[in-house]
């Protein structure tokens, strides 16, 4: 099957914990935050920024990522996932939270590989074209296969 001639971008960026703005100042227009309502003001803004490019692009294929083990409860993720899905996000990534330095947020659990599964099931029971769900993924991995396998 041919692929449209489109150039495909993957933008990516370690959330900063020991910066004020969490490293969000290089990408103002978007106010990246944490992506979980109860630890971020900024959700409404991420979810806002999905559907707008899919109401501005109707053809673009959009991709999100969640990392838990900050404490969240799995109806949170499940939450998620579903404003996720209901702004258009196409492709979802889930990966361990890992502290980065000892100055960063500490990890509060580590995700069982069997909970990741459950959440991969559940992203493409809810309608995503695909989902990479387990410990070590990470928000730009797999974004080429996913992107050519959904046409």
């Amino acid at each position: 099957m041919r692929h449209p001639a489109w150039i495909f971008v993957v933008i990516t960026s370690v959330t900063r914990d020991d910066l004020p703005d969490c490293g969000a100042g290089q990408f103002a227009s978007s106010h990246r935050g944490r992506f979980v309502p109860r630890f971020r003001a900024d959700y409404s803004v991420s979810l806002t920024l999905l559907k707008s490019a899919k109401t501005l692009y109707p053809g673009i294929r959009t991709k999100s990522g969640i990392m838990p083990g900050l404490g969240e409860k799995d109806s949170e993720v499940m939450s998620v996932m579903k404003d996720l899905k209901n702004s258009g996000c196409d492709f979802l990534t889930i990966g361990q939270y890992l502290r980065p330095r000892r100055e960063n947020t500490a990890v509060v659990e580590y995700i069982r590989p069997e909970v990741f599964e459950e959440y991969r099931i559940r992203g493409l029971e809810m309608g995503f074209k695909a989902v990479a769900s387990s410990p070590l993924t990470r928000s730009s991995m797999n974004a080429w296969e996913m992107y050519k396998d959904s046409y």
